[in-house]
């Protein structure tokens, strides 16, 4: 009498209810890895890259084949990484009534800490499948799913984005100038002032003579430049002005421009990058921001790393620069007056880590008082 042969228990749970869907996103291939209830196997799938027909097309079929198998039709819930594609195909996913769409924070899912880790498409799949699967089961920290704005709140941040990447170019195009004119030993000229072009014109190479033709060529086409950034700079800070004109009196944006030494600019980006979305205490805002501390503690260590710089850069940037502002224009507040004392204890050292941990202490500071209208203990602000 010959044995029974063993069943092989399945690698991954196929109870799934539920089909699990990743995306892996290029610019010429979507390739799609899914696995579906009463198959243990992971099938994977191509479809051009942003042709959303086929995406939906390819969808459809695994659910007819887990319809064919199981005797019914099964929901798709989809994960992508967050990357240059955005959200609107997350968007377009969600649009049909028969898929959930998830957006995943890349650098939250575990990887192999091998010095020459294998890394595929198809190994990068199979673990948004197996990362999506563990999330929805509940495990905590197994990944961190990003909260994706509306559409009207991703069109409201590109003011305050726009401006930065200009102000940026500015900058360039300023050193560029002053670079130039340097080489040929002339200093202390200023583009941006508004007798640029008619300073230009006097100018004199460190041994007295004329700017060369091609040089001075050079540097009225750099001057063009200039005042075209200038003027777009201009027309943003317009749009931005007239948005916050625009805006409640209790929106958070109206009531940081309240505030003495936070301008339309660091109001605008506090509130598009940060306070345009619900927090449950200061740690998850924190935390969003980057500005929450990383410890290492593991048998007798017991160090601080820093802040985990894993959040909103812009809004971390933002705040940094708020606090040093802070400390200028809010002397007599609780926290300069923390920030004082804190710095005065160690001899005038460790301000550029005493200003972080002021960052921090500002922006929860901030949120309580646009969301709850918390004034900031002894802070200066202006009546409605």
């Amino acid at each position: 009498m010959s044995a029974a042969p063993i069943s092989q228990p399945a690698a991954i749970r196929v109870d799934l209810g539920a089909i699990f869907v990743s995306l892996e996103l290029s610019k010429s291939t979507w390739l799609v890895t899914s696995l579906s209830p009463g198959s243990e196997k992971m099938s994977r799938h191509s479809v051009p890259g942003g042709d959303m027909p086929s995406l939906l097309a390819c969808l459809e079929a695994l659910r007819d084949k887990a319809r064919a198998r199981e005797g019914q039709r099964y929901p798709v819930i989809a994960v992508q990484e967050a990357g240059l594609d955005g959200f609107w195909i997350h968007r377009a996913l969600v649009s049909e009534e028969w898929i959930t769409s998830h957006v995943v924070d890349a650098a939250s899912i575990a990887v192999s800490r091998r010095h020459r880790r294998a890394k595929t498409d198809r190994i990068d799949g199979e673990a948004l499948v197996r990362a999506l699967m563990a999330w929805m089961r509940g495990e905590p920290r197994v990944c961190s799913m990003v909260r994706v704005p509306t559409i009207e709140e991703e069109d409201r941040r590109r003011i305050g984005r726009e401006r930065k990447v200009l102000v940026n170019e500015r900058t360039l195009h300023t050193n560029r100038i002053k670079g130039l004119l340097f080489s040929v030993g002339i200093r202390g000229y200023e583009p941006n002032r508004r007798d640029r072009r008619e300073r230009l014109e006097e100018l004199r190479t460190g041994d007295g003579k004329p700017l060369p033709l091609h040089l001075k060529a050079q540097l009225d086409r750099e001057l063009d430049r200039l005042e075209l950034l200038a003027e777009q700079i201009r027309r943003v800070e317009a749009e931005r002005d007239d948005l916050c004109a625009s805006a409640s009196e209790t929106s958070p944006q109206a009531m940081l421009t309240l505030i003495r030494g936070i301008g339309p600019e660091f109001a605008s980006v506090l509130a598009s990058e940060g306070l345009f979305r619900h927090f449950d205490n200061r740690r998850q805002i924190a935390a969003y921001a980057g500005l929450a501390p990383s410890p290492w503690r593991s048998g007798s260590i017991d160090r601080e790393q820093g802040v985990s710089k894993s959040g909103n850069p812009r809004l971390r940037t933002t705040m940094v620069q708020a606090a040093w502002l802070w400390l200028r224009y809010q002397p007599d507040s609780a926290l300069s007056r923390w920030f004082q004392e804190r710095v005065s204890r160690n001899g005038g050292r460790g301000k550029k880590v005493a200003i972080v941990a002021l960052a921090r202490k500002l922006l929860v500071a901030f949120w309580k008082y646009a969301m709850s209208g918390v004034v900031i203990e002894g802070a200066v602000i202006a009546k409605a």
